[in-house]
């Protein structure tokens, strides 16, 4: 009973609970019980709250025998991943220099998903700060992926991600900086979405105009993610996108109703120069087919895009010097290796560098923009090949079909960090598996703040597979 309890989708849990046919309490202890017998194996979580966790559930159950009116989550176990604050529950950022940290406010976005009746249990895995698409830090090791013990997790949600596709909670909060949500979800089989900037607010971001991070809903439904970004969405003073920007119906737009007839689907396969995996092709052509069955239009992308690597990297990294440059001056022996090295990179660059990085920043959204003028969506991989082994390194050449193909961000998830620096909505979703069992990715973009309509495209896609029924043997 415990293990059905969490394999349901939180859709369907939050019926049961509304009915009084699932209690809060049975559901938390089953996920809390699950989370204990697999954590030993995966690795994804960096604290688990199980009182708080259960002192939570008590109160959730009263208020559904007492008849109180329920939040959209009302009674649903959530994780957050460890770069994103709650009040009370340890906070580490994945750093050995903050491991005792405990914030007293949650972020916005926790504290939302906690005002819809979500029950906070545990903290994800991220490599520290978030710096890469990898999950392991001096303070927790590494994680594992939830398909293969020999696979990484991918990042920097990696525990995020683990933790939905093993079935240990059904939702949680992750973050995405150049892919840090869609990365992982592709990896492990799961629903990651980059919303449109301004859409969840960032309370936690160091340059809020400058912005290119995002806090994130972490599933296995569409659905799923739905209703977390239904419960997320919302303008907030601290955040300036935000302001003046009302959440739409994401939830009726998440229905598997209708088609996609009269849609135009902009669609590559390489985006200008990747290289990428046989298998992964093969899924990415399949489920073109299945986009042209649901009646889109699909064109193909003709346009080379400029390497977004470069242009990212400038950004990303110097806002990591300004962060952290005091930080490693005085205990860079405590922290990990590779973002110490990539923040020293960004001492080449000077301000100049970061303003002509800003400027192609726009040129890009420009762009896009152009794209969306006679299009409805943009579909790509969402990476290169499948999870990579769970040894490599971030600096170290990645392979594709036994070849070396060149440098990890470049050349595993180029389609993911263009719509970090544009703020187009972007979404990740499971398009089949290649040889050896691991999940692929398929990455659907849409207009700029539009994201109902992204979640109504996945929604159809996901109702035409049946990818839904397979779980990892863990």
């Amino acid at each position: 009973m415990s293990d059905d309890l969490t394999r349901l989708p939180a859709s369907r849990l939050r019926e049961e609970i509304a009915t009084k046919k699932v209690s809060p309490v049975e559901l938390t202890k089953a996920v809390l019980a699950r989370a204990e017998k697999l954590q030993p194996v995966l690795n994804c979580f960096i604290t688990v709250a199980g009182e708080q966790a259960l002192a939570a559930a008590q109160a959730a159950e009263k208020a559904v025998m007492d008849g109180k009116p329920l939040g959209l989550l009302h009674g649903i176990p959530f994780a957050a991943k460890d770069l994103v604050n709650t009040a009370g529950v340890r906070t580490t950022f994945g750093s050995l220099l903050h491991e005792d940290n405990v914030p007293k406010e949650d972020a916005v976005a926790a504290a939302r998903v906690k005002s819809a009746g979500a029950i906070l249990f545990g903290k994800t895995t991220t490599p520290e700060f978030g710096h890469k698409a990898l999950t392991d830090a001096p303070l927790f090791g590494r994680t594992r992926n939830a398909w293969s013990a020999e696979h990484t997790s991918g990042g920097s949600s990696g525990g995020a991600a683990v933790a939905v596709a093993a079935g240990i909670g059904p939702i949680g909060i992750a973050t995405d900086g150049g892919g840090s949500t869609r990365i992982p979800a592709a990896a492990n089989g799961m629903v990651g979405l980059k919303q449109s900037n301004g859409v969840i607010p960032h309370s936690q971001v160091a340059d809020a105009f400058g912005n290119y991070t995002y806090v994130t809903p972490m599933t296995r439904t569409v659905m799923d993610t739905a209703l977390m970004l239904q419960a997320m969405a919302g303008p907030h003073p601290s955040d300036p996108w935000s302001i003046g920007l009302a959440p739409q119906d994401y939830v009726a737009a998440a229905r598997p109703e209708g088609t996609l007839k009269g849609k135009r689907i902009l669609f590559s396969a390489t985006f200008g120069k990747t290289t990428v995996a046989k298998d992964v092709r093969a899924a990415f052509e399949r489920s073109l087919g299945k986009l042209r069955e649901l009646g889109a239009e699909l064109v193909e992308l003709d346009e080379e895009l400029p390497d977004m690597e470069p242009i990212w990297k400038v950004i990303n990294h110097t806002t990591w010097k300004a962060r952290f440059d005091d930080m490693i001056r005085r205990d860079d022996n405590r922290m990990s290796s590779s973002l110490v090295r990539q923040v020293i990179m960004a001492a080449e660059w000077s301000g100049a560098d970061y303003q002509r990085a800003q400027f192609q920043r726009t040129e890009l959204f420009r762009r896009v923009q152009g794209w969306f003028e006679t299009a409805d969506y943009l579909v790509t991989p969402t990476l290169s090949r499948t999870a990579l082994p769970i040894d490599q390194d971030l600096f170290e050449p990645i392979r594709i079909d036994g070849v070396e193909v060149g440098e990890l961000r470049r050349n595993w998830f180029p389609y993911t960090m263009p719509f970090n620096i544009t703020g187009h909505p972007a979404l990740t979703l499971c398009c089949g598996y290649d040889s050896e069992g691991l999940p692929i990715g398929l990455q659907i973009v849409g207009r700029f703040r539009d994201d109902a309509s992204v979640l109504h495209a996945a929604a159809l896609y996901e109702n035409s597979e049946d990818w839904l029924s397979r779980w990892p043997e863990l």
